[in-house]
């Protein structure tokens, strides 16, 4: 039996992992460093690793979902990591969100081992994840695209392949920077409208039926903002502001002037030192509001 590996079993990771195993037919090899979400993967049929290595050493295709750039390159190229173990033949998959220049370094890297990788991030929500809708942007060869898209259809409702390795992320990357920037624009109109004495709802449930709708008034707007309800184990603004901050990078590398992304970065730097660096991110709604 084809055995795939997941490495990284958080908000998003283990439901994309469980999706995977449940629909593939594929044996699942899993690690993490905590051990509940390892267990609950278990009980579902995957087998326990005690390392990175071990994932790799059993695994053909193995998955990545990690918080970030830092956390994708100490578990490739640190000690202990991928590449010290990936052998020819092996395909790695990142679905992390990371900076587009580390991607494609480490790819050059695995590559020089024999093996393979793809970018593929994900986006929409982790109901999404569990519910196996998401949007999978993928960054790899047409020929590593057909090998590795069916397992990443088990996890998503979209796979798109959107170029060579690191085009996934620069996708990924500016379909958040957009959603950061409408969520600004959503506190703005909050703001707004009720400092003029229009209800909070009734706002956004009307301008959700004009040409102001989007996902993020429909999710972030109405199931977050309008409550406001920020939970914690969301995506943070700690996440958010990592994103946001890739964005940036590749607005300066590619002389853009990104100066939405900017106002975006500020309001969300302003919700963490208010004190709201783990709260699900349209929070920056209450810092817009103090100001």
């Amino acid at each position: 039996m084809a055995v795939f590996g997941f490495i990284g079993l958080g908000v998003m990771g283990e439901p994309i992992c469980r999706n995977i195993l449940t629909k593939s037919g594929w044996e699942g090899v899993v690690f993490d460093l905590s051990p509940d979400p390892v267990a609950r993967l278990v009980a579902d049929g995957a087998r326990a690793a005690a390392s990175v290595a071990e994932v790799v050493a059993a695994a053909d295709v193995i998955f990545l979902s990690l918080p970030g750039g830092p956390q994708v390159e100490a578990v490739v190229a640190g000690p202990g990591g991928v590449l010290e173990t990936i052998r020819a033949g092996q395909i790695l998959v990142d679905t992390s969100t990371a900076p587009v220049g580390l991607t494609r370094e480490l790819a050059a890297k695995v590559e020089a081992k024999g093996a393979r990788m793809a970018d593929a991030p994900v986006a929409r929500t982790r109901q999404a994840a569990i519910e196996g809708t998401l949007s999978i942007m993928v960054g790899a060869e047409p020929d590593l695209f057909a090998r590795i898209e069916p397992l990443l259809r088990c996890a998503a409702s979209d796979v798109t392949l959107c170029g060579g390795i690191g085009c996934g992320q620069v996708v990924k990357i500016v379909n958040n920077m957009v959603l950061f920037e409408t969520v600004v624009a959503l506190s703005e109109a909050l703001a707004l409208g009720e400092g003029a004495g229009v209800d909070r709802t009734l706002l956004f449930e009307t301008l959700s039926k004009g040409s102001a709708d989007s996902f993020a008034l429909r999710n972030h707007g109405l199931k977050a903002m309008i409550p406001d309800t920020f939970p914690t184990g969301a995506f943070p603004t700690d996440y958010a502001l990592k994103d946001v901050s890739y964005a940036l990078d590749l607005a300066r590398q590619t002389g853009v002037h990104a100066e939405g992304a900017e106002l975006a970065e500020a309001r969300m730097k302003a919700a963490k030192a208010a004190g709201f660096g783990a709260e699900y991110f349209p929070v920056l709604a209450r810092a817009i509001a103090r100001r």
